[in-house]
C-alpha cells in the first residue's frame, strides 16, 4: 500500500482550504486518510500553515512519497530538513543536539523572513491607504472648488440678468414715454387740420 502525502481540498468555492494528510495512493483526493498532519490556507498572504513536524517526518521515515505541492510545503515549514538532519543523526555524521541545535537555528531563520514579510506588507498597505487618502483629499478640493467656481458664476449670471432686466426696463419706460407724447401730438394734429378745412 503506497502512502502519498498530499492535499485535502476543503472550503467553499473559490476559498480553497486544504488539510495536509497522509493517505493511501489508491483513494480518493477527499476520500479516506490514514492521518492529518496539518492545513494549509493559500488565501492567506503569506498562506498559513499548521504542520505537525514530528508527524510528517515520521511518516516519511516510513516511506511516505509526498506530492509536489506537499513537498513545497514540507521544505517550507522544515520537515524535509529534519528528516535530512535524522538521517545524518542515524548514520552517526553528527549527533542529536548537533541536529537540533541546526533545526532550530534554521527555523528562526525562517520565522523572521516571515516576520519581515509581514511587515513589509503592512507598510506597503499602509502606504497604499495613505496615498489613496491624499488623492482623495486633493479630489474633494477640486470639487469644492469647481461648486465655489460654479456658484460665482451663477451669480455673476444672475447680476448680469438683473443688470440687463433693469436696462430694458429703463429702455421700455423711455421708449413709453417717447411714445406717448407722438400718440397724442398726431390727434391734435389731425383735430388741428379738421379745423383747418371746416
Amino acid at each position: 500500500m503506497p502512502v502519498k502525502i498530499r492535499l485535502q481540498r476543503h472550503g467553499k468555492k473559490g476559498k480553497p482550504f486544504f488539510w495536509i494528510v497522509a493517505a493511501d495512493a489508491r483513494a480518493k483526493r477527499d476520500g479516506k486518510f490514514l492521518d492529518k498532519i496539518g492545513t494549509y490556507n493559500p488565501n492567506t498572504n503569506p498562506a498559513t500553515i499548521d504542520l505537525n513536524l514530528d508527524s510528517a517526518v515520521q511518516w516519511l521515515h516510513n516511506g511516505a512519497q509526498p506530492t509536489d505541492t506537499a513537498r513545497a510545503i514540507l521544505s517550507y515549514k522544515g520537515a524535509l530538513l529534519k528528516y535530512h538532519l535524522d538521517g545524518g543523526v542515524r548514520k552517526g555524521a553528527l549527533t542529536q543536539e548537533q541536529a537540533d541545535a541546526k533545526l532550530a537555528a534554521w527555523i528562526d531563520e525562517k520565522a523572521n523572513k516571515v516576520t519581515s514579510k509581514k511587515e513589509g506588507l503592512t507598510k506597503a498597505q499602509e502606504k497604499a491607504r495613505a496615498e489613496a487618502l491624499k488623492a482623495e483629499k486633493v479630489a474633494n478640493e477640486k470639487r469644492a472648488n469647481a461648486a465655489a467656481d460654479a456658484l460665482k458664476a451663477a451669480e455673476v449670471t444672475e447680476e448680469v440678468a438683473e443688470e440687463v432686466t433693469e436696462e430694458v426696463s429703463e429702455v421700455a419706460t423711455e421708449v413709453a414715454v417717447e411714445e406717448t407724447p407722438a400718440v397724442e401730438e398726431a390727434p391734435a394734429a389731425e383735430e388741428t387740420n379738421e379745423e383747418k378745412e371746416a
